[in-house]
């Protein structure tokens, strides 16, 4: 016992300056976040520390600034629902055509493998901004697809797609495909492609075999993949930014408006908890449906 109890120990003593980092970066920081929100904003930025809970009352509501009367915060839900969705649709999207590209490069000959995830990972390696910007200039007004429309004379003026839902949609989807494709074909490379020839074997159509034999195995890797698309997604600022013109906010433009020109931190800082919890409530979904599921396909 008292050997077990040393190694324990020493374990522990091992272990400490890892923990003492996490601590310090990584608790610490959403500590003093947590700390602000319950704090008054002060008059040029910055906090007065003084407690209120006025922070937490503003994200889902307002007092009317004449007869202070209390109502729900349109500005705010309408961001909160429109960050949601806007991340929906990118994760549906993204898995329309993540699943299928992922199938297709897991049934090439494996010598062509690699060039497939090659290219898929080259826009990776681009910053964010530039790759924003790339899209940007595919959809403005003067942009590849307008003059293409124009020029063939199916639209006689361009298409207002620039600082729309679609166009964050689409720059979204662009940006975080390939966090979808890899962990599909993680799961569709591992997969006994002899289970689908027997299901053909048996007669089975083909929406029966994707339905009952391919996506029970990769469900995981769909499950992953959403996570990992829908996460960025809901917090993203760059691409809202860009694409949205500052008239199509998201939740991450709304906390840094709140840090920035609204200088109320307080607020900001409650902002940044909520979503983090929605956060949270995504990564329980992923656990409670991939972490410990058995495929019943083998």
């Amino acid at each position: 016992m008292s050997s077990e109890t040393q190694s324990s120990r020493n374990r522990w003593l091992l272990l400490s300056p890892a923990l003492a980092i996490l601590t310090l970066a990584a608790a610490g920081p959403l500590l003093i976040v947590v700390v602000y929100s319950f704090l008054t904003p002060g008059d040029y930025g910055g906090v007065i520390w003084q407690f209120s809970t006025d922070a937490w009352f503003n994200v889902v509501a307002e007092r009317d600034f004449f007869d202070e009367t209390i109502g729900l915060s349109d500005a705010h839900l309408s961001i909160f629902w429109r960050s949601v969705r806007l991340s929906l649709l990118t994760t549906i999207v993204a898995f329309l055509v993540g699943f299928p590209t992922a199938y297709f490069i897991a049934t090439r000959p494996e010598n062509q493998r690699n060039i497939w995830m090659l290219l898929i990972m080259v826009p990776f390696w681009t910053n964010l901004l530039i790759r924003t910007f790339a899209v940007m200039e595919i959809i403005r007004n003067e942009g590849v697809i307008n003059s293409v429309l124009v020029g063939v004379g199916l639209v006689d003026q361009p298409i207002q797609m620039l600082f729309t839902d679609f166009a964050v949609t689409l720059g979204m989807f662009y940006v975080y495909l390939p966090l979808m494709v890899l962990p599909i074909y993680a799961s569709m490379e591992r997969m006994d492609f002899s289970l689908v020839e027997a299901a053909f074997d048996l007669y089975a159509t083909r929406w029966r075999v994707l339905r009952k034999v391919i996506f029970p195995i990769v469900k995981p890797g769909v499950v992953a993949g959403s996570i990992l698309v829908f996460i960025p997604s809901l917090g993203a600022y760059v691409t809202p930014r860009v694409l949205g013109g500052g008239k199509n906010l998201m939740m991450g433009n709304l906390i840094e408006l709140q840090f920035g020109q609204g200088r109320n931190w307080p607020l900001g800082a409650a902002l940044s908890i909520t979503l983090l919890a929605i956060v949270m409530v995504a990564l329980i979904f992923y656990v409670r449906s991939a972490g410990t599921e058995e495929t019943p396909h083998g």
